[in-house]
């Protein structure tokens, strides 16, 4: 099999699907690996690096799109590469279907195969999306922290508080991978910390992680509206696989904010967590202000950190990739119940039930389509 990887073209998406290290464990299981020119240079990764753990270097996307038999990325396509869809094709990369209307109808339309990291899943983990949202929950407080600065616009306060003066409050609404993540870091900082969630059991375990360094609360509304108000950052994290993202704090929450507060919205790439999230941002411009409080929407958190972040999500795709292609799609999904609840589109048919249930398709069984393929 020959698998591709082209260029990001997000804004500030400076991540790549594969690192050289990718590429070699690929080529000792016996498959190409075409990369675009230049498509590691964001993570400090050179062309002569791909080339020496076997690599072909390319020169143009739209060559490594058409040559491929799996295109591997990190972020969604965007506009501009759908006219590189085509029917056969294994599209293998981030997709969140359920906030990209357009983009579920371009890979439904061109029969393309579309498995999303974010909906692999293992035992109701999702390995895949794992370290990105590990560094997305550690880089929400450090990019809060860095908004409440009074030169950025916040209301001018250190996290840590000094002998005398108050510390500042965070509070993470949901205290799954982000979740944690995040308090890693508010605690670290030296900050009052609470997390909310509404699984009793996760709650005990991140009581058990970090004893009395944090307050938590069970989610319900009147729990978030008061750990909002009295909160200097809010960090929104909850996510549902595959699905639109919960709105939980309400434009009235948000009014009741002091001045000069942030809101760092990780879930937007799902739809957000946040009424007045309206609109995500992006790493040129990422804050916009409403009802005096910083509103961060920023889509693409990780690939301001790309190095870590390239390396953290290769080690965990490539294993799948290598399956793919060494097996066949059909195969590899019938041997791997992870891989198959990646599956989003096969053939012209939705096959992830949220993504049908929220965007309007009609849900078919990756068994049914492979099955009906088959024949």
């Amino acid at each position: 099999m020959i698998i591709g990887v082209p260029k990001e073209i997000k804004n500030n998406e400076n991540r790549v699907a594969m690192t050289p290290a990718g590429v070699q464990n690929l080529v000792n299981a016996g498959q190409t690996v075409y990369i675009e020119a230049g498509a590691g240079l964001g993570s400090s990764f050179t062309d002569e690096e791909y080339k020496n753990a076997g690599a072909e270097i390319i020169a143009s996307a739209e060559d490594v799109w058409a040559e491929a038999d799996m295109i591997m990325k990190v972020k969604e396509p965007l506009e501009s590469e759908y006219k590189y869809f085509r029917k056969g094709l294994i599209l293998f990369t981030y997709l969140h279907l359920a906030n990209e209307p357009e983009l579920t109808k371009a890979l439904v339309d061109s029969g393309v195969t579309a498995i999303a990291y974010e909906t692999v899943t293992v035992n109701r983990t999702l390995p895949l999306l794992t370290p990105m949202s590990e560094v997305a929950g550690r880089m929400s407080v450090q990019i809060g922290a860095q908004f409440l600065e009074k030169s950025k616009g916040g209301k001018g306060i250190v996290l840590s508080g000094i002998p005398g003066v108050d510390r500042g409050t965070v509070s993470i609404i949901g205290g799954g991978v982000v979740g944690e993540n995040a308090a890693r870091i508010a605690v670290g900082l030296g900050a009052n910390v609470n997390i909310i969630d509404l699984n009793p059991d996760r709650l005990r375990q991140l009581d058990h992680i970090f004893g009395d360094k944090v307050q938590t609360l069970m989610s319900n509304p009147f729990n978030i509206a008061k750990a909002v108000r009295e909160s200097d950052l809010v960090v929104g994290s909850v996510l549902i696989p595959g699905a639109k993202a919960p709105k939980l704090v309400t434009e009235e929450m948000v009014k009741s904010m002091q001045p000069g507060s942030v809101i760092v919205d990780v879930a937007i790439d799902q739809g957000g967590n946040f009424e007045t999230v309206d609109h995500v941002t992006s790493h040129d411009d990422p804050i916009f202000v409403k009802h005096d409080v910083l509103h961060y929407a920023v889509p693409n958190i990780p690939g301001a950190v790309p190095r870590t972040a390239t390396i953290g999500l290769t080690n965990v795709t490539v294993p799948y990739a290598v399956q793919i292609a060494k097996k066949g799609l059909e195969q590899a999904v019938r041997d791997n119940a992870p891989l198959k609840a990646g599956v989003n589109v096969v053939d012209g048919k939705v096959t992830y039930d949220a993504v049908a249930r929220d965007l309007g398709y009609d849900y078919v069984s990756v068994e049914d389509v492979l099955a009906a393929l088959a024949h």
